[in-house]
């Protein structure tokens, strides 16, 4: 069941249902990867107008769809000027991110050790991701950090989830390449 209606729903779900029903998460994140490119630019899909409203204190995290069959999530982020994630995981499951307005600076990192409760994570490049471009994670390699880089313009992206993402692991800077860990529960903001 939708928990919004909005115009093309049926066509994002229809097609997150096919690429979940593929037979391992690499196909899945590819053919939802390619799903999504391709809805993004369709202009008969159109997201609630709710997702474009920005929170001036934090990045914005709107449900939009979670399915009972399959047990995916379906998020949309809204992303005000400058507000991003630190290095965060993915809780163990494959992820796969669109962007739908906007820019959004994604920069993946590689989790190279582990010493005394302490995390050696390496960057593994940035790229400036726009309108109509899609990645995955599958984890081990489920980290990664966003931010919207514009110092005026609001990003939207939508995220669909192995299964809902209600807790995560941010990892804080803390000596060079080291970070400390902090498990997290995520809020969702209001759908109107």
């Amino acid at each position: 069941m939708l928990s919004l209606e909005f115009p093309g729903a049926r066509q994002l779900i229809d097609a997150i249902d096919a690429a979940v029903a593929l037979p391992d998460p690499a196909a899945t994140t590819e053919s939802l990867r390619n799903a999504l490119c391709r809805l993004i630019r369709n202009p008969e899909v159109q997201l609630p107008a709710c997702v474009f409203e920005r929170e001036d204190d934090h990045y914005a995290r709107r449900e939009l769809y979670r399915s009972e069959r399959h047990g995916y999530s379906v998020v949309a982020m809204t992303w005000g000027p400058r507000q991003g994630t630190p290095v965060h995981d993915h809780a163990g499951q494959w992820c796969v991110e669109g962007v739908w307005q906007g820019t959004l600076e994604i920069t993946p990192f590689e989790l190279v050790e582990t010493r005394d409760g302490r995390y050696r994570f390496e960057p593994r490049g940035t790229m400036n991701a726009g309108p109509g471009s899609a990645g995955s994670l599958i984890p081990p390699h489920e980290y990664h950090a966003i931010q919207n880089p514009s110092d005026d313009a609001t990003a939207v992206s939508v995220h669909i989830y192995q299964r809902p993402l209600d807790a995560c692991c941010k990892f804080q800077p803390s000596d060079g390449n080291w970070y400390t860990r902090d498990e997290c529960q995520l809020a969702l903001d209001e759908t109107h």
